[in-house]
């Protein structure tokens, strides 16, 4: 019995750190988690982000498409690869009204005291200032979705929201390399008003990895959410009034 209460326990406390949705630490976190953004009665509108960049060889084409269709997303970025080079990648996302937000590209900075995540997210903010001309807003979605209690305690340090995703909906599948054709059906079937998704420009360690599926993924997400009624949001628009992008 008590090997089994054991093996329970860790199996809950190892979700906890790892659930690709909400779980223990979300609601016990002195800051806040977002997995999804609560929409009015009536409202249907989605949320498209995209970790791991800037990738300079995709991110430009990924924005181009973007700008064409007239629709804002969110972009969370990892500090390892903004450059000079890619610099002006990320000054285009906010010039055309896309929400920036910090990424990760390792789990360890779990394993930080607040004060030092607080420190590395702070200098991450400051660097795409300086480099890029504009603060991303208070968010920040950790590598993989893994977080602890003490990158609650960092962010709360700096009044910043854990980022996440809302179930099912990411572009990963297992075993196998992402294409469109997979991951579009698969959007489709589980978005809904407030839904938080999750798609990736970029590589945590390859600069500049190949990410053509995203781009053509989101060419065919945009016409058939639009299609099922839904207009397009930015992380930051509960943070920053002025952060809302075009729609």
């Amino acid at each position: 019995m008590f090997i089994l209460l054991f093996v329970a326990v860790a199996g809950i406390l190892t979700l906890a750190h790892t659930a690709p949705f909400p779980f223990l630490l979300d609601k016990i976190g002195p800051a806040p988690a977002l997995w999804r953004i609560p929409a009015p009665p009536g409202t249907r509108v989605v949320y498209l982000t995209f970790d791991d960049g800037p990738n300079p060889a995709w991110t430009p084409q990924l924005l181009d498409l973007l700008e064409a269709e007239q629709v804002s997303v969110s972009f969370f970025l990892i500090d390892r690869h903004l450059t000079e080079e890619t610099a002006p990648i990320v000054r285009r996302m906010f010039e055309e009204g896309h929400a920036v937000g910090l990424h990760s590209h390792t789990r360890k900075l779990m394993f930080l005291s607040p004060p030092d995540l607080a420190a590395t997210l702070t200098a991450a903010a400051a660097r795409i200032e300086r480099l890029a001309g504009s603060r991303p807003c208070r968010t920040f979605r950790p590598h993989a979705g893994w977080r602890s209690s003490a990158i609650f305690a960092g962010l709360d340090r700096i009044d910043h929201t854990l980022v996440g995703w809302t179930f099912l909906l990411w572009d990963w599948n297992w075993f196998r390399a992402p294409t469109a054709d997979a991951i579009v059906p698969r959007l489709l079937g589980h978005v809904s008003p407030g839904a938080i998704v999750v798609m990736h420009d970029g590589h945590h360690e390859n600069l500049r990895a190949d990410r053509a599926y995203t781009v053509e993924a989101t060419r065919r997400l945009i016409p058939a959410l639009r299609a099922r009624g839904y207009s397009f949001g930015t992380i930051c628009d509960p943070f920053e009034a002025d952060a809302g992008g075009k729609r």
